[in-house]
């Protein structure tokens, strides 16, 4: 997902979430059933969120600037879950940094290959080539996955579960 490719994120869904999504919308306090399903898939996320954290915190400071860009990055750094609308999926993602820097895409461009351009601090003359930590968000998902697919699923699962023991107890 590197080099400005679609949202920046880590992204699971499944085909069977949008029918959990219908039919917790079918019970009768399916409000509560969404709000603890979207609990419970955000919680299976926080893992790699942390990992994601972890990694641009590991990202090399030279000049100690402020305010300190790499901590801003991690603070927009979260789990998503929307059960419905344009999207029914599970999701981490780097929000955008709005008042940091005048930098709103600093997730997105440190993350990237080729970086970004600014002018050097106090000469708005002179403009500089710089880069951060190459994939740092992708690489803190690689190879990991199935791990966060596989606890998703778990939560739906048992969500599925919960549904189902209702209908066959007739409460």
């Amino acid at each position: 997902m590197a080099g400005g490719g679609p949202p920046f994120e880590l992204r699971a869904t499944h085909e069977g979430l949008d029918a959990l999504a219908r039919a917790l919308r079918a019970e009768a306090d399916g409000k509560q059933l969404r709000k603890e399903l979207a609990a419970n898939l955000r919680e299976a996320l926080k893992p790699g969120a942390e990992q994601a954290k972890s990694s641009i915190m590991g990202m090399i400071s030279l000049h100690g600037a402020q305010p300190a860009l790499r901590s801003a990055i991690a603070k927009k750094i979260r789990p998503e879950v929307k059960l419905g609308g344009r999207w029914t999926g599970a999701r981490v993602k780097a929000f955008k940094t709005k008042n940091i820097r005048g930098f709103p895409n600093a997730p997105k461009r440190t993350n990237s290959a080729r970086g970004w351009r600014h002018p050097v601090w106090g000469n708005t003359d002179v403009w500089v080539q710089q880069r951060g930590k190459l994939e740092w968000f992708d690489k803190a998902f690689r190879g990991r996955e199935g791990i966060y697919k596989q606890a998703i699923h778990e939560a739906m699962e048992d969500m599925a579960r919960r549904i189902a023991d209702r209908a066959g107890n007739g409460s």
